[in-house]
């Protein structure tokens, strides 16, 4: 099975049964022919968004803008550093996203809840950067 395919099934379980644990979500997966481990299943739900909500993993909810993780925001900070807001517990899944585009001049990203930090060389960096993942999520 394809990485595509174990995806689509991921979020076709996700909306239709509760999953309180990864390990829960792989066996279930397994049950249906995917065989995948935890640390597949993890990575898949960081790239499909999916986050917990009161201790049940969920897909997020799209908001206005056509990114698949509702609003994000960017803003550059002094010359090496590019802020970016998400809503509440997205700030992962939308780092895996930046850093799997490869956007030249970043040197590295740090996620919390709903805050990401992106380092880059410098000023010149930092705006092209900018341009680049304002691009990718609106």
């Amino acid at each position: 099975m394809h990485k595509s395919e174990r995806q689509a099934k991921i979020r076709e379980l996700v909306r239709r049964e509760r999953f309180h644990s990864q390990g829960g979500l792989t066996a279930r997966l397994a049950e249906l022919g995917f065989q995948a481990t935890q640390a597949s299943v993890s990575r898949d739900l960081d790239e499909l968004g999916v986050v917990k909500v009161h201790g049940v993993y969920t897909l997020p909810s799209l908001g206005e803008t056509s990114s698949q993780f509702g609003p994000v925001q960017f803003q550059p900070v002094g010359d090496n550093l590019i802020i970016g807001k998400t809503l509440s517990g997205l700030a992962s899944a939308v780092t895996v996203r930046i850093d799997s585009v490869g956007i030249p001049g970043v040197i590295g990203t740090l996620a919390g809840d709903d805050t990401i930090f992106i380092a880059v060389k410098d000023r010149k960096s930092q705006s092209n950067a900018l341009r680049e993942v304002e691009g990718v999520f609106n």
